[in-house]
């Protein structure tokens, strides 16, 4: 075999597998995932309502997908009227950022009235599942 045929050969496996290990990674992004409700945070400082859930996500001037995550959320709480939404800049609140664990951006949470973290995102959610997480804490 000739050195061309073997370099070729590498180069389709190499890409073979960073295609692969990119779709493990990238699996769960922007998928809501229920958090144990039970424990509350220390969220005081994040500007949470009392009335009812609150949208939190982090984000940065120079993130990218964090404008459609700013989309999304305008649209999901001006459709429900109780949803109070903050933003928060890592760069300008690191420690909220590590408090709350937050390893990539954007990262969103739902927080309920009672300042419980319900759910987290790492990614853009959909509309569509944020408006789900949120109904049953309208009620």
């Amino acid at each position: 075999m000739s050195t061309v045929v073997i370099a070729g050969t590498a180069l389709i496996a190499a890409l073979g597998a960073a295609t692969a290990a990119g779709a493990l990674v990238n699996r769960r992004s922007g998928v809501l995932r229920e958090t144990n409700p039970g424990l509350r945070q220390d969220a005081a400082d994040l500007g949470l309502s009392e009335m009812g859930p609150t949208v939190v996500h982090f984000t940065a001037a120079w993130c990218g997908p964090c404008a459609s995550v700013r989309r999304v959320v305008a649209q999901v709480c001006s459709d429900l009227a109780d949803v109070s939404h903050v933003e928060i800049d890592i760069d300008a609140n690191p420690a909220a950022a590590k408090r709350l664990s937050v390893l990539s951006l954007p990262t969103t949470f739902i927080f309920d009235a009672d300042g419980r973290q319900r759910y987290r995102s790492a990614g853009v959610p959909k509309a569509a599942d944020l408006r789900q997480a949120l109904q049953p804490l309208l009620a």
